[in-house]
């Protein structure tokens, strides 16, 4: 495995540990500044600020317990440019209506390495059940 897929496998990981935290600041700051995430049955938000924006508005409404399937086969990286594809798994908490339920997503991620760090620059996900 190259030090770039280990590198964005680990993107990947820290991505998940500050969704599970509600860590919105966090989760801006792993975004490129033009990323463009594509949320399930949402417009699109364009740009780091917004992006973080739309995460503390998610965070106010539910907690989340995922867990990536990282799979490294799965990473491609062609120079500066990656992508990957990954599901993920676990539960999401309705703090309106006191509810737990599953949360059983597939992604599909873009990466650019700016200044040497991966970022990502797209991230779209929906609900596969």
């Amino acid at each position: 495995m190259s030090s770039d897929t280990q590198l964005i496998a680990g993107l990947l990981k820290a991505y998940e540990t500050h969704a599970n935290a509600g860590d919105y600041n966090a989760l801006g700051e792993i975004y490129a500044d033009d990323a463009i995430l594509f949320p399930d049955r949402f417009n699109a938000f364009e740009g780091k600020e917004a992006i973080a924006g739309f995460y503390r508005l998610a965070f106010e409404m539910l907690i989340l317990s995922i867990e990536f399937d990282i799979d490294t086969d799965k990473i491609m990286v062609a120079g500066s440019t990656a992508y990957a594809t990954t599901t993920s798994a676990g539960t999401r908490y309705l703090r309106e209506t006191d509810q737990t339920l599953p949360e059983i997503n597939r992604e599909l991620w873009v990466f650019q390495k700016l200044d040497g760090t991966w970022k990502i620059a797209r991230y779209c996900f929906n609900k596969s059940e």
